[in-house]
C-alpha cells in the first residue's frame, strides 16, 4: 500500500481548524505575562492553561483545565489537550 503525505505549510496546517478547532496547554504565569504584557500580575511559576486557536493565537486564560475547556464550548470550539 503506497503511503503518500501531502506536505502542508505552516498556513496550511493552521487553516484546518477553520474556526472550529482549538487547543489548551498548560502554561506558567510568566508565559501568561508574555502573552498578555505587563497589565497582569501573577507569580511567575503560577499553572495556568491557555486556550489557543487552531493558529496559535491565544483566547484566554484560565486557571484551571477545566475551565479553559468551558471557554472552548463558549467560544464554540472543539478543544483538544496539548501537552
Amino acid at each position: 500500500m503506497d503511503k503518500t503525505f501531502a506536505k502542508l505549510d505552516d498556513a496550511a496546517l493552521a487553516a484546518l481548524g477553520g474556526g472550529v478547532i482549538g487547543y489548551v496547554r498548560e502554561i506558567e504565569g510568566a508565559d501568561a505575562v508574555k502573552l498578555l504584557g505587563e497589565r497582569i500580575e501573577v507569580p511567575p511559576d503560577a499553572k495556568l492553561y491557555c486556550l489557543y486557536n487552531a493558529d496559535g493565537s491565544p483566547i484566554s486564560i484560565s486557571g484551571s483545565r477545566e475551565a479553559a475547556f468551558s471557554s472552548a464550548m463558549e467560544h464554540e470550539l472543539v478543544a483538544a489537550s496539548v501537552h
